[in-house]
């Protein structure tokens, strides 16, 4: 854009240029933009003082794949306990005693057998819970980045590792399968 000529004194000022889109455009959302810092006290939101050390080591410590892994552990652990009392509980072969068919089982066994089941499906689901979260954070951390394709890797990693135990074909197909999966979760909760 050329400056405009000078006024002479007296004459009236020229009329200024007719705006012109694409250059305002540029200026908001092209290359020309300037990013803006987004303090929130500026609009009235609640001011947020700086965090002490004690608050960062906190968010280090939460942000650590070792505790990741060990709350998805947990977590996993608890899930995976309800889920095998609530299979055991609507089974009906629990407290069954193939030798005698006719015997009704008393609670006692149910409730034995019920408690196994859960810490079976406890175990087990703390395990897979175990492994997914820290290769998760291990492929985050390599990656420098968090999206939907961290997921996916560990899944196939997971899954290709759960499957593996029972061949090579399994394996592949556990891969594909747990990936599969981890990416309908990351798509419908992101």
């Amino acid at each position: 854009m050329a400056a405009p000529p000078p006024s002479v004194p007296g004459e009236p000022p020229p009329p200024s240029p007719p705006l012109q889109y694409s250059v305002l455009l540029e200026h908001l959302v092209g290359d020309k933009r300037r990013p803006r810092a987004w303090d929130p006290a500026v609009f009235g939101g609640i001011p947020c003082p700086p965090k002490s050390e004690e608050q960062k080591m906190v968010e280090r410590v939460m942000e650590s794949c070792p505790f990741k892994a060990a709350l998805a552990c947990v977590g996993g652990f608890v899930l995976g306990g309800a889920f095998g009392i609530f299979t055991a509980g609507i089974d009906t072969n629990v407290g069954f005693d193939p030798k005698d068919p006719y015997r009704t089982p008393t609670a006692k066994e149910v409730l034995k057998d019920m408690g196994q089941r859960g810490i079976s499906y406890a175990k087990n689901f703390a395990i897979v819970g175990a492994m997914f979260s820290c290769t998760e954070c291990v492929v985050e951390s390599y990656r420098g980045k968090s999206d939907w394709k961290n997921s996916v890797i560990s899944g196939c990693i997971t899954g290709g590792a759960i499957g593996f135990r029972a061949g090579l074909k399994a394996g592949v197909i556990g891969c594909g399968g747990f990936a599969a999966f981890s990416a309908a979760v990351d798509y419908y909760l992101r």
